[in-house]
């Protein structure tokens, strides 16, 4: 549930999502971020593996968010 409010007076109440509400956002930058190392083993088994993960992401300002 999402309560919003702009400047305290009007109160706009939504579930998932306020109606008419509108986000507006610049993106900064996207790359990728540090590795992750993911090691699987199985004993008994000589079974080693070692995999490396680089997730991508985005870096976001929010700027405005407009209520109706």
């Amino acid at each position: 549930m999402i309560l919003a409010s702009a400047g305290g007076k009007d109160i706009s109440l939504g579930q998932p999502l306020v109606e008419g509400a509108v986000v507006r956002g610049t993106v900064i930058r996207q790359a990728k971020d540090k590795k992750i190392l993911v090691f699987k083993y199985k004993p008994k088994k000589r079974v080693r593996k070692l995999v490396g993960h680089r997730q991508n992401f985005a870096e976001v300002r929010i700027d405005k968010i407009e209520l109706p």
